[in-house]
């Protein structure tokens, strides 16, 4: 579908051919949508059910703690000793608008862990930790019913 514009016929075209640009911008925005939520997986906690939990969407701009089911802490993803911990938390606020710690704790963890974190948490005068449940049958679920 191009269009000569005066000129010889059988001359050199000056027009350029975007179909290959598009082929290779298809695969690369494929390949992103695919690895994209792998990236996102964070630490595997099984998180305790609530019947009134509310959504609160992740953000890389949250500071969040994990206990795993093992008891291994972990800020932000990066895992943390129990000395370490305040230190990396305070660290993960420092600049950030919002001061609040959210605390995902596997439900298989023992409850003391949990208490312990939050004593050494709020030890080091930090007020504000939100404990991050999961509807039943998850969260996900919950967004397909519509509530």
């Amino acid at each position: 579908m191009s269009m000569d514009v005066g000129g010889a016929k059988g001359g050199v075209k000056s027009e350029i051919n975007v179909t290959p640009l598009v082929d290779v911008m298809l695969v690369l925005l494929i390949i992103m949508m695919v690895i994209a939520p792998m990236l996102q997986q964070g630490v595997p906690v099984e998180l305790p059910a609530a019947a009134n939990a509310t959504d609160k969407p992740d953000t890389s701009d949250q500071t969040i703690v994990n206990i795993d089911r093992q008891g291994e802490l972990y800020v932000n993803s990066l895992p943390a000793t129990e000395a370490q911990l305040v230190d990396k938390v305070k660290a993960a606020l420092e600049g950030k608008k919002e001061h609040i710690v959210y605390l995902k704790g596997d439900k298989e963890t023992k409850y003391g862990q949990i208490m312990k974190m939050m004593d050494a948490l709020r030890s080091a005068q930090i007020e504000s930790v939100a404990l991050i449940t999961e509807r039943p049958g998850g969260n996900a679920a919950s967004k397909k019913e519509g509530k």
